[in-house]
């Protein structure tokens, strides 16, 4: 009697324990199942949030898009003959056409480069006869160079309107247009000013510069020679840009292009760079160091048969007339102009 008590006794012990084994197992699953499904909630939230901030980044980056290109559109389309409609506080006479298209090649002075020709296009509201006694002068032309190459990849406006005074040969008169010689002036540029160089009145005899002017020497190169591929390419793209160029010939054009880089016009950061040290990239942007060239214009080749672990060889590019001319240069100044061909439509 006493055994079955105690056998009955130890199976209600049993059985309020496994009861309150079970009570507390089913509230540890209501609450780890309520948390998750806050966590989930939680997390549901969190990505209707990034979509949205993604969405949102992306339409602000569509409009900042949009943006620059309206810009670039405005600025680089011509503008009428109104004073209310232009960009600049005095309206421009004129605009200058000229071969380079970008700041990489410009001279940094006229008549560094005097087969650097331009043709300044005079508005059709200055009289043909204000033009008419200009031949046979040396010009200086006041210009500015705040148009659509002066813009940023943000689209924003790099510098303020700046004047200068370019000294320019003018070379012929045709009709409203007049050829120029000796220009260090980008494709666009506005013109506000032009007047006649008088010696008596603009030439001063005994101007001096600092000796840190003399710098300047070293961007001159040691030597620059043609590789036998460049003429055939030249010849093969001169009758598509004869109509459009300034120069006579293609041994006109391949003068111009030997005065050109007859000066180092790489970058500061590209001078200072070793060879070896520039990562493969795309054609002028960034260097292997993150920084950026405005005025970039180089990419990387390797010579046929050689290996990765081989020495690169950094080609850089010159874009004049139309054309993408390919052009390396060595440590010791020496450059070697490759081949020409048209370059791509920007």
């Amino acid at each position: 009697m006493a055994y079955a008590a105690v056998s009955r006794s130890s199976t209600a012990a049993m059985s309020v324990t496994l009861a309150f084994v079970s009570a507390s197992a089913i509230l540890s699953l209501y609450f780890v199942t309520k948390k998750s499904r806050e966590l989930g909630s939680k997390v549901r939230e969190l990505e209707a949030s990034l979509a949205a901030s993604l969405k949102k980044t992306i339409a602000e980056r569509q409009g900042r898009i949009r943006a620059q290109q309206a810009l670039r559109k405005a600025v680089s389309e011509p503008k009428s003959d109104s004073v209310e409609c232009t960009l600049y506080p005095m309206a421009p006479i004129g605009t200058i056409q000229s071969s380079f298209s970008t700041r990489n090649g410009t001279p940094r002075q006229s008549l560094v480069v005097p087969l650097a020709r331009a043709r300044l296009v005079f508005s059709s509201r200055i009289p043909p006869a204000s033009i008419e006694e200009i031949h046979g002068y040396k010009l200086t032309v006041g210009s500015v160079r705040q148009h659509s190459n002066a813009i940023d990849k943000w689209g924003n406006i790099k510098s303020k309107i700046k004047k200068s005074a370019v000294p320019l040969q003018v070379e012929a008169i045709q009709g409203h247009q007049i050829l120029l010689s000796g220009a260090d002036l980008v494709d666009g540029t506005p013109v506000l000013d032009v007047k006649p160089y008088l010696p008596y009145c603009d030439s001063i005899q005994d101007a001096t510069v600092p000796k840190w002017i003399t710098g300047e020497n070293v961007l001159s190169v040691a030597s620059i020679c043609f590789s036998e591929e460049f003429t055939p390419s030249l010849l093969e793209c001169w009758p598509l840009i004869e109509k459009k160029s300034l120069y006579a010939s293609a041994d006109e054009l391949k003068n111009f292009v030997k005065q050109v880089l007859s000066w180092d016009i790489r970058s500061l950061s590209q001078r200072s760079q070793p060879h070896e040290s520039y990562l493969t990239t795309t054609r002028g942007h960034e260097l292997s160091d993150g920084s950026s060239d405005s005025d970039g214009h180089l990419d990387e080749t390797l010579p046929s048969g050689t290996s990765q672990s081989s020495s690169k060889i950094v080609v850089y590019h010159l874009l004049v007339d139309g054309l993408n001319v390919s052009y390396t240069i060595g440590c010791q100044g020496d450059v070697v102009v490759r081949k020409v061909e048209l370059a791509s439509p920007s």
